[in-house]
């Protein structure tokens, strides 16, 4: 079954060619004069016509001139174009919400976020791109997709540019502390020939369009009947079903990313045979030892319906500090649907300062679900459909863990996934402070029960595969770590509490079934 909570970053291929309009514009050139020095610019009109059209336009007209590099994020990215930068008589508070007076309709394409690309910012609408551009410092391939590319800097002399108005010194909201240095004082349109030495146009780096998938600029319609789900995802959201990997969500839908953090809702589905009270009693059992060390903290819990199933919402956050000594939070609503025997857990997880703000993606997705009986015809060729939605892992998939359980599971201490699993947590988990507490507080739940299953285990070989396909999976999870870049505390905190909170919600009742069969069996030793 598939599962996966953090997800690799995704493109779109959209490409509208018109010839007139790439024919007009293929040796176009800008040129940004700033204090800092000049940023050469060249387009993409095969990619993104429109949006070539409206720069160059904007250009010409003198719109961007005295308009100032407003948002700096060393490392990300710098962005300019908001007309409210440019007057002296707008608070700087509001840079950042101004525009040309309309919109355009978005033009994703499957070009990557490499370190120099001139790309257009937006709102959480994909059609609400303006005037507002910004000029990718480093590497960001999770915006693939998700903005309009329609350019990128040329010469040496650009970079060094870009990097001196990317390192100054910056107010804790991003905006620039010498903002005179930051101004772009005017803008020149000319044409390719007017510069000496420019390098030959190439062709941008692009995505294997054949792996590209398409974000829809309107809401859609999404029908999964091997998982008996249906809902409709948000303009311009992306939906993912990953292949099955360690302990991954069956179902993602992830929205534009930022510096920090993508809004993101995913579902797993398992069968369980247990009432919705069990349930909750287990979850909350389950999350206590996170809100002992301080990793979490439970906002609210509260029994609801869902078109007209029993359900159960828990809202928590994440808490760390990052090596600054910043507080970092992130906000979790993890949602709990009982329909029939099938369990639904349905987890949207954003940064706190977005997580309320954007919480009625959530519940418009919520909302539109709609439940039906699981059709295994249509379950995907290789899968075990029975097996699978009963223990929420496939065989193959079960072979992981580590420390007591999985060493009792597979027998050995030196057993290949065991020590798979240790490098995972020794190289890539530990190497942050956010995820030292990670590991904290889930050694701290992980070891409350593991000596008690790892000998009944020994004792008992029927109970020794099974535990395989149910607790082992809490472990199994980290292996998504080889599929993200993880770079910042920031991403760290919400890869692990992500998934801690989905591994509660979705393997809850196994491992509680499993503690209490083994304390039964102790207390009639």
């Amino acid at each position: 079954m598939n599962r996966k909570f953090f997800f690799l970053p995704v493109i779109l291929l959209i490409i509208a060619v018109t010839p007139q309009a790439f024919a007009e514009y293929e040796d176009t050139i800008v040129v940004l004069e700033t204090d800092s020095g000049r940023l050469i610019i060249e387009f993409f009109p095969q990619f993104a016509p429109n949006h070539v059209e409206n720069f160059v336009k904007l250009s010409e007209d003198g719109f961007y001139d005295g308009t100032i590099f407003h948002r700096i994020i060393e490392g990300f990215m710098i962005q300019g174009g908001d007309p409210k930068s440019a007057d002296s008589s707008v608070s700087m508070s509001e840079w950042g919400t101004g525009d040309p007076g309309y919109s355009i309709d978005a033009e994703f394409n499957n070009i990557e976020h490499k370190r120099g690309i001139v790309s257009m910012a937006r709102s959480s609408d994909p059609n609400s791109a303006g005037s507002q551009f910004f000029i990718v410092h480093k590497d960001s391939n999770f915006l693939d997709g998700q903005y309009t590319i329609f350019g990128r800097i040329l010469t040496e002399e650009s970079f060094e540019t870009l990097d001196r108005i990317a390192t100054m010194d910056t107010a804790p909201n991003d905006q620039p502390m010498q903002a005179y240095l930051a101004i772009i004082k005017n803008v020149n349109v000319i044409d390719r020939s007017e510069i000496s030495n420019l390098p030959e146009y190439s062709r941008p780096v692009t995505t294997d369009e054949g792996n590209a998938l398409i974000a829809p600029t309107t809401s859609q319609p999404n029908s999964f009947p091997e998982y008996g789900l249906s809902f409709t995802s948000p303009a311009g959201w992306i939906v993912q079903t990953p292949p099955p990997q360690g302990n991954n969500p069956d179902i993602v839908v992830v929205g534009s990313k930022t510096s920090t953090s993508a809004p993101a809702v995913s579902f797993a589905i398992t069968r369980q045979d247990v009432t919705i009270e069990e349930a909750i009693n287990g979850l909350r059992q389950q999350v206590t030892p996170m809100i002992e060390t301080g990793a979490l903290s439970i906002v609210s819990e509260e029994g609801t319906q869902i078109k007209g199933n029993n359900a159960y919402l828990l809202k928590a956050i994440g808490h760390f500090e990052n090596r600054e000594g910043i507080e970092m939070n992130i906000g979790f609503s993890t949602l709990l649907i009982k329909v029939d025997d099938m369990f639904y857990t349905v987890q949207y997880t954003n940064n706190l300062k977005s997580h309320d703000r954007q919480s009625y993606y959530f519940d418009d997705i919520v909302n539109s679900m709609e439940f039906s009986n699981i059709d295994f015809a249509k379950v995907p060729v290789g899968s075990d459909s029975e097996e699978e939605l009963s223990t929420g892992l496939t065989g193959e998939e079960s072979a992981g863990g580590g420390c007591l359980i999985a060493t009792a599971a597979f027998g050995s201490e030196i057993a290949p996934q065991v020590q798979f699993l240790r490098e995972i947590r020794d190289n890539t988990v530990m190497t942050t402070q956010s995820g030292t507490a990670f590991m904290t507080g889930f050694n701290q739940f992980y070891y409350s029960f593991s000596p008690y299953v790892a000998d009944y285990e020994r004792e008992n070989p029927v109970f020794k595969e099974a535990v395989k396909v149910t607790l082992t999976p809490m472990l199994t999870s980290l292996t998504l770590l080889n599929y993200v870049d993880v770079d910042t505390e920031e991403e760290m905190l919400g890869i692990g509490i992500g998934i801690i909170l989905l591994n509660i919600g979705m393997y809850f009742a196994a491992p509680a079934a499993a503690i209490i069969a083994i304390k039964s069996k102790l207390r009639q030793q």
